[in-house]
């Protein structure tokens, strides 16, 4: 049982970390970002180029190296995000939200199958390998490896909490979510908020892309559909829109699929996960910390 309970948080951690983008740009500019799964894909063949080209690294310095490289990599995954944001969907904010939900449907093939001509269709191996001696506490086990990675996972969430909730860009995003006419009518740079908030969410999942590349050891150019759908289920869980409650919902979400690929098998993990985004949108569509709004019209 405890294991179960581990390797749901672990499993957790980095759906919560990509589905922060997903809730924050929600949260602002009412977009699901159906193309953010693929930054976090992004994030991970940026590592993997950055690694590959710095050869052999000594197995002392794999974690140091590769924490240097992670912070390389959300620099370059946020201004990506930051382009995106710039090129698709900016032109487009005034537009029909059907338009923007296709143009962001659009965007993730052409990140996806771009990335397919870039480094080929075939899966890469991983240069950096995390991998270590397992050590068994209250029944389960886990590794060094893997608390540095949950660790830096709660780094990054609780400074983006931090980030939301005691300064002043995060008032000036709070402000936006409420109210963008007003917002700009007061001051705020509406426009740089909204790039800036795009780069938080993309080096967020570039960041998560980096450390599943380095823990599982293999990437491919399809590896942000899947993780993009999961992190949508988990911001739906805690609540779409509300940072809590996404970091919330990512842990439930990993929790849900350990328990269950535990009782059902590991060939209904996906159907159990979206089974359970079906039940939250029937049952609770505002999520666990979600509240219900009126829109103004």
């Amino acid at each position: 049982m405890t294991q179960l309970v581990w390797n749901g948080l672990f499993v957790g951690s980095f759906y919560a970390l990509v589905a922060l983008g997903y809730s924050m740009v929600y949260g602002i500019i009412k977009l699901l970002n159906f193309a953010h799964g693929d930054l976090y894909m992004l994030g991970a063949f940026s590592g993997f180029a950055v690694l590959s080209a710095l050869g052999g690294v000594a197995t002392a310095m794999t974690l140091p190296v590769l924490l240097a490289v992670l912070l390389m990599t959300m620099v370059s995954t946020g201004l990506a995000g930051v382009v995106l944001e710039r090129v698709a969907y900016r032109p487009l904010r005034g537009a029909p939200r059907l338009s923007l939900l296709i143009t962001a449907v659009g965007a993730s093939f052409a990140i996806e199958y771009g990335m397919r001509i870039v480094a080929g269709p075939d899966p890469q191996v991983y240069p950096v390998r995390l991998s270590g001696t397992a050590i068994e506490v209250f029944g389960a086990w886990f590794t060094l490896q893997q608390l540095v990675l949950i660790g830096v996972a709660v780094v990054l969430m609780v400074g983006l909490n931090l980030l939301v909730t005691r300064t002043r860009e995060g008032r000036a995003m709070r402000a936006i979510a409420l109210d963008p006419r007003t917002s700009s009518l007061m001051g705020i740079d509406v426009n740089a908020v909204i790039s800036r908030t795009f780069f938080i969410g993309s080096a967020l999942a570039g960041a998560a892309g980096v450390m599943a590349g380095a823990y599982y050891g293999k990437i491919d150019f399809l590896m942000g559909f899947l993780i993009g759908l999961k992190a949508f289920t988990a911001a739906v869980i805690g609540g779409i829109g509300n940072i809590s409650g996404t970091m919330l919902g990512g842990l439930v979400l990993g929790l849900l699929e350990s328990f269950g690929t535990y009782w059902l098998g590991g060939e209904w993990r996906d159907v159990f996960a979206f089974g359970v985004l079906i039940l939250f949108l029937t049952v609770r569509p505002t999520g666990l910390l979600g509240e219900r709004v009126t829109e103004r019209v």
